[in-house]
């Protein structure tokens, strides 16, 4: 597959501006190889603006000419774009789709083509730091794996697996990941500020300490749980500090919360609808 071939994105969204950025910045694309298209008429118009990309509201004359199509779109809307654009994929073009929970199979038989990779990425992709996983149906070749991977990689890590489960996985693990990581970091933040701190301090000592901890991690053979041992002196603060995170079920939470992603994740597949938290 020729990288000059048309890249058309179906919705223009935060994560489809995310990839037209990094593929111009990170991998050189020219803006005119590239076409976004969906309802508003304004967001299309400022990434018009903002990057020279080519814009468009009809969906099915956008992927017309298209090598590669990519479903930026959120679950609930994307029934809709499968109906109008059924049959219209040129039969030699790459689906890439990047919406939560909507297995292969579903994109295949809704547009009547066979050449489909499902990817979940997550929020650092806009800034080239993302970690994408990704899997591809049967009738992917080499060429067009070659080309998912090269846009992918425009937004950061990317691995690639053979089972589509792994996508759910993923979605609740990394997709979601940077929500829990925010969280944790807004609460560590709160807490330096009721100590005394005034926010500013306390965010730049949070912000620099969650840094500084994954380089350290980077550059150390050591595991995990031995990186935190040697920040734990018997009778210390961080001892004191771990046992009452231990106490008070961080890690059940934290898992409960990641299983309770990856079964949402399953549902979106399943076409079911968001009910209240906590119920079946």
């Amino acid at each position: 597959m020729s990288d000059e071939q048309m890249i058309v994105f179906i919705g223009p969204g935060m994560m489809a501006e995310a990839m037209v950025k990094g593929l111009i910045e990170r991998a050189g694309d020219e803006p005119e190889t590239m076409r976004v298209s969906g309802p508003n008429a304004n967001r299309l118009t400022n990434l018009a603006n903002t990057y020279g990309v080519q814009t468009g509201s009809n969906n099915r004359v956008a992927v017309a000419d298209a090598g590669v199509v990519i479903l930026a779109l959120k679950p609930q809307t994307l029934p809709a774009v499968l109906l109008e654009l059924e049959g219209g994929i040129p039969p030699g073009a790459l689906v890439l789709s990047i919406v939560a929970g909507a297995r292969i199979e579903m994109i295949m038989a809704g547009l009547a083509h066979e050449a489909v990779v499902r990817a979940m990425p997550n929020t650092p992709a806009q800034v080239g730091e993302g970690i994408t996983v990704w899997t591809a149906s049967v009738s992917v070749d080499g060429k067009q794996r070659d080309h998912t991977r090269r846009i992918l990689g425009a937004l950061g890590q990317e691995i690639f697996v053979e089972d589509e489960d792994y996508l759910d996985m993923a979605t609740a693990l990394s997709g979601t990941g940077p929500a829990y990581t925010f969280l944790f970091m807004e609460a560590m933040v709160d807490a330096g500020v009721h100590l005394g701190f005034p926010r500013r301090i306390a965010e730049q000592l949070v912000v620099q300490t969650v840094k500084g901890s994954v380089a350290f991690y980077e550059h150390s053979p050591n595991h995990l749980a031995r990186l935190r041992n040697q920040v734990t002196s018997p009778g210390g603060t961080s001892a004191a500090a771990l046992y009452f995170l231990e106490k008070a079920g961080f890690r059940t939470a934290l898992s409960r919360a990641i299983w309770a992603a990856y079964e949402r994740s399953v549902q979106l597949g399943k076409g079911k609808k968001q009910g209240p938290v906590g119920e079946d």
